[in-house]
């Protein structure tokens, strides 16, 4: 068994599922990088039940690279996998398992390379970026990227590992994520003129907000034929309302996710959303004073936008041997990394098409093509 596949079958082994704590395989992380006499910092949400963790290796000067990836999976439930999603699995070439691809993958190969970055006597840094909470907003990288303006010297590039088949991203959409909270009024079912129905409120917003996806895809960005799909999205991806058949039902939720192109805001569709909801709270108040509708933010990431002779693209470029760069419609905290002043591309193994699917998979040869990537960038860093 490879180093990699060893320390990947041990990450995978990790349920970090976001609505769990990821803190035993950042403890893991934490003991392997020990082991070679390298320290490591930590960052903690409020209640300490998850951490970031951030490490340097070599000299804590400027110039050096950031590796960037997120400890958490998406879950795996009423998904249908042919094995345990939490045991590494080999065949016909593929790793299977919840995270192989997005993106333990990429964190494995980086752990796996500290012994060669150590014995190569760098003379800029490697600095190793592993946040938590990135697959419901990128929430954990917030608080890691202001941490690491603080304390850590500037760099010359930022590589967000996420996978692209180890091509060059230097485009992708932004993201935000809402949860909207619908309180009604109880009643039984043949009385509703003595209650209001929280999910036929809800079923009013979700319209607005499928009549509001009908008009981004009838805007598609010519410029931008390289993302697909080239115009913004949004999902309701949880509903949750109701108790009984024959109760009007008191409250109803749901989450809402869009997907903005770069240079959008999606703000400005969240002002129409919160207009349009006001409008329907007030004809829900006009009959019972106590119902009303909320809506609150729950995360939110910049996109992507290119830089003009950019320092990252350059160096990724040269180091996976392609010549030219893509676009990716998902999200990833490499906006945040912009934002904050670094240049920053997205650069990993593997295909988002097969992340958050059962039976995910990571073929082996996009393994070792990562792992000639960061031997690549050792070299360069090393000189």
């Amino acid at each position: 068994m490879s180093e990699v596949q060893n320390i990947l079958s041990k990450l995978i082994s990790f349920d970090t599922v976001s609505r769990n704590s990821n803190l035993k395989l950042i403890s893991y992380i934490q003991d392997y990088l020990s082991g070679f006499g390298i320290s490591s910092r930590l960052v903690e949400n409020d209640d300490k039940s998850k951490a970031n963790l951030y490490a340097t290796i070599g000299p804590n000067i400027a110039g050096g690279v950031i590796l960037s990836g997120h400890t958490d999976v998406v879950p795996i439930d009423d998904q249908d996998w042919d094995t345990d999603a939490f045991t590494l699995t080999e065949k016909d070439g593929k790793y299977f398992g919840r995270g192989t691809c997005d993106m333990k993958g990429f964190i494995a190969i980086c752990l796996a390379a500290v012994p060669n970055v150590l014995a190569a006597d760098l003379k800029r840094p490697i600095h190793l970026y592993f946040s938590y909470d990135e697959e419901i907003g990128c929430i954990g990288a917030v608080e890691l990227v202001n941490e690491i303006v603080k304390h850590l010297p500037p760099v010359e590039a930022v590589i967000v590992g996420e996978p692209t088949n180890m091509q060059v991203a230097n485009l992708h959409k932004g993201v935000a994520a809402y949860m909207t909270r619908v309180t009604g009024v109880e009643a039984h079912s043949s009385k509703t003129n003595l209650g209001i129905s929280a999910n036929l409120a809800a079923a009013k917003l979700i319209h607005f907000l499928s009549d509001l996806l009908d008009e981004f895809k009838l805007n598609p960005q010519k410029n931008l034929t390289s993302l697909i799909p080239n115009h913004n999205t949004l999902n309701v991806g949880l509903l949750k309302g109701g108790t009984a058949l024959n109760i009007l039902p008191r409250s109803c939720e749901f989450s809402l996710d869009i997907r903005t192109l770069p240079s959008d805001n999606p703000e400005k569709y969240m002002d129409q959303y919160r207009a349009y909801a006001r409008k329907i709270e007030k004809q829900m108040q006009a009959e019972f004073e106590i119902a009303n509708i909320e809506i609150s933010t729950s995360a939110k990431a910049p996109g992507l936008i290119p830089e003009p002779n950019g320092n990252a693209e350059r160096l990724a470029l040269n180091l996976s041997s392609n010549n030219k760069t893509i676009a990716v419609a998902y999200g990833t905290e490499a906006g945040l990394f912009q934002r904050a002043g670094y240049s920053t591309i997205v650069c990993g193994p593997g295909s988002i098409d097969q992340a958050h699917k059962p039976n995910e998979f990571i073929e082996i040869s996009q393994i070792e093509k990562g792992e000639i990537f960061i031997e690549k960038l050792i070299n360069r860093v090393a000189n």
